[in-house]
């Protein structure tokens, strides 16, 4: 198979400018919330290839104990010209995590496993000396 993952990227939108590039909003490489479960409106996996050909992918989202998926794509197409690239976009939306830990991003290519990237969900506690001040610095 004449494909390359060069990476993927997680943010939280996507936008295909009239110049033909991705505008990506929110990077990130973690997830970090003050209590859980969170559900995040949208979360976008950015995969850039290279290579050539016609090509089906799908991503999926497991549980850090990899027993269940708590987001599937539906397949889709895209094509890699010859000597090019292709940048495949999956947006899943409500999508919930329960508890913290290392997710586990699948990316399949014609219905095989193709690559593996951790999203780590991480639970951050306030300080316990944390007040709330109505003045804003």
């Amino acid at each position: 198979m004449n494909l390359q993952l060069d990476y993927t990227i997680f943010c939280e939108d996507v936008r295909f400018e009239a110049s033909q590039h991705l505008s990506l909003m929110g990077v990130t490489h973690q997830i970090v919330v003050p209590q859980l479960p969170v559900s995040l409106i949208k979360l976008a996996v950015v995969n850039h290839w290279r290579g050539a050909g016609q090509f089906m992918s799908e991503v999926r989202i497991l549980t850090p104990d990899k027993t269940q998926a708590i987001a599937v794509s539906q397949p889709t197409s895209f094509v890699v010209p010859p000597d090019g690239y292709a940048d495949n976009v999956t947006v899943f939306l409500n999508t919930s995590f329960y508890q913290p830990g290392h997710y586990l991003v699948q990316t399949l290519i014609n219905s095989s496993l193709f690559a593996e990237r951790v999203l780590p969900v991480l639970l951050m506690q306030a300080p316990e000396n944390f007040t709330e001040s109505e003045r804003v610095n």
